[in-house]
C-alpha cells in the first residue's frame, strides 16, 4: 500500500461523489444502531436493513453500487496507466496485488479479534473464521473483470459475457436440483447456492438458521451474477469514456438505468429478487438504481457544475473510501471488547452499567441515544448518524493533508 500526496489525477469527480456516497451509506446501514424490539423486528428504519429473503430495501443497493463504481473505475484507471507506458504484464501484476491485499483486509475485517474471553482466558475461534465477505467478493470481481478488461476491450464481449453470468446463473438454479431436496430454486434454506457452499466451507459459514452455518450472502456460486455487475460498471465507463458531450452522458446513463430498471423488474416475476442470492434480476434492478444515482449525480455535477458545498463531503468520503471501510469495521470490534469505566462520587473507578450488566463503549453510546431520543427510529438514526461522523474524522484528517491511500 502506497500514500499519495498528490490529488488522485484522471477521475471523474462525479464518480468519486458516487463512492462517497455509497461508502456513508454503507457505514450508516452497518451500524444503524437498531435494537431488537421483541417481534423479531428492529427499532432502526425499514429502509436501514436488509430484505429477510426474498425483496428489496434501499440497505440491499449499497454493496452493489460500490462493485458498480469498481466496475466504473477499472475502465478509467487502467486507461489512465496504459496512457502513461504501464505494460499490460505490469498492469496484471498489480491487480493480483491489490486483489490479494483486499482479500486480506476481508479477512481481517470477517474475524477480527478473532477470539473471544471466555472463563477468563481468550480463546481463538479461527476453526470458524469465515472465508467469503464483502472485501473478498469486490477483490474477486475486480480481478476477474479488470484482466478481462486489459486483455478485451469490446463492449459486444462484456455484453455476452454479462448476459452469460445472468443466464447461465437463472439455469443453474432452475434445472441443477439439490442432492436430498431436488431442484428448491428459491428455499431460503436448500438451495443450490446454499449447498455448494456448505460443501466447500462447512462450518466457516455466515448466517445460521436451520443448521450451523447454511448461508453465506458472499459465498461461492452467486459470485458468478455479481460478475454482471461489474461488467455493468464497466460498460458504463467505456460509454463515459466516448466522444460524446457531457449532455449527451448524462442521458445514456439515465436511458441505461431505465432499461436495467425494466428489464430487471420483468425478470424478477420468474427470478424475484433477492440480495442474499444475487438473483440476476436483482442484479439489474440494483444496477438500475446505481446508473440513476449516478445520472443525476452526473447532471448535477459535470453538467451543471454545481460542486461546491453539497459535494465537499462525499468527495472526502470517496477520495479514501478505504480507509472509511475499515475504520468503521474495525472500531467496533475495539469498542464491544473496551468496557467503559466510568466514576463515582468517591473518584474510584465503576464499570458503567446497561440492565443491570457491565457495558461496553459502543453499548453505552447506542443506549444513550436512546435515551436522549423518544422515538426509537430517531434515536437508531442519531446513533448511525453520529458513528459516520465519527468515521469522517480519519478520512477528513487526509484530506486536509492531501493524502489519499492507494492500494
Amino acid at each position: 500500500m502506497t500514500n499519495s500526496v498528490a490529488a488522485p489525477s484522471n477521475r471523474i469527480v462525479s464518480l468519486d461523489i458516487l463512492r462517497g456516497i455509497t461508502i456513508a451509506f454503507m457505514i450508516m446501514v452497518n451500524y444503524n444502531g437498531g435494537i431488537g424490539n421483541g417481534a423479531g423486528g428492529t427499532t432502526s428504519w425499514w429502509f436501514m436493513n436488509h430484505a429477510d429473503w426474498i425483496g428489496l430495501t434501499p440497505t440491499d443497493l449499497v454493496f452493489p453500487t460500490f462493485l458498480f463504481v469498481i466496475g466504473v473505475s477499472i475502465v478509467y484507471a487502467f486507461e489512465a496507466r496504459l496512457s502513461k507506458g504501464a505494460t499490460r504484464a505490469s498492469l496484471v501484476k498489480h491487480t493480483l496485488s491489490r486483489t490479494a491485499i483486499l482479500i486480506f483486509f476481508g479477512f481481517l475485517v470477517n474475524n477480527f479479534p478473532f477470539g473471544e474471553i471466555k472463563n477468563g482466558a481468550w480463546q481463538f475461534h479461527l476453526e470458524h473464521m469465515r472465508f467469503f465477505g464483502v472485501l473478498q467478493r469486490l477483490a474477486i470481481c475486480y480481478c476477474v473483470v479488470g484482466i478481462f478488461y486489459l486483455y478485451d476491450k469490446s463492449v459486444k464481449t462484456k455484453i455476452y459475457a454479462l448476459v452469460g453470468c445472468l443466464v447461465a446463473y437463472y439455469l443453474m438454479l432452475r434445472l441443477i436440483p439439490v442432492p436430498g431436496h431436488g431442484i428448491q430454486f428459491l428455499d431460503p434454506d436448500f438451495n443450490l447456492v446454499n449447498w455448494v457452499d456448505q460443501q466447500l466451507m462447512p462450518g466457516h459459514l455466515y448466517e445460521d438458521w436451520v443448521t450451523h452455518n447454511l448461508r453465506d450472502p458472499e459465498g461461492f456460486l452467486s459470485t458468478l451474477p455479481s460478475f454482471g455487475t461489474a461488467l455493468l460498471g464497466v460498460l458504463t465507463g467505456i460509454f463515459l469514456r466516448t466522444n460524446r458531450s457531457v449532455t449527451q452522458k448524462a442521458r445514456g446513463l439515465a436511458v441505461g438505468a431505465l432499461g436495467c430498471l425494466v428489464t430487471g423488474y420483468v425478470w424478477s416475476f420468474w427470478f424475484p429478487l433477492s440480495k442474499k442470492m444475487w438473483t440476476s434480476s436483482y442484479t439489474l434492478v440494483a444496477a438500475g438504481y446505481s446508473l440513476a444515482l449516478f445520472a443525476l449525480v452526473f447532471w448535477m455535477v459535470e453538467v451543471m457544475n454545481w460542486r461546491k458545498v453539497w459535494s465537499w463531503p462525499w468527495l472526502v468520503l470517496g477520495s479514501n473510501a478505504i480507509v472509511a471501510y475499515m475504520f468503521s469495521e474495525l472500531l467496533p470490534a475495539v469498542f464491544v471488547f473496551t468496557p467503559l469505566v466510568v466514576f463515582h462520587s468517591a473518584g474510584s473507578p465503576l464499570l458503567a452499567q446497561a440492565d443491570g450488566k457491565p457495558t461496553s463503549i459502543l453499548g453505552w453510546w447506542n443506549l444513550s441515544m436512546y435515551n436522549l431520543i423518544p422515538a426509537p427510529h430517531w434515536a437508531a438514526f442519531g446513533f448511525c448518524l453520529s458513528y459516520l461522523a465519527l468515521c469522517f474524522i480519519p478520512v477528513w484528517i487526509l484530506w486536509k493533508k492531501k493524502i489519499f491511500v492507494k492500494i
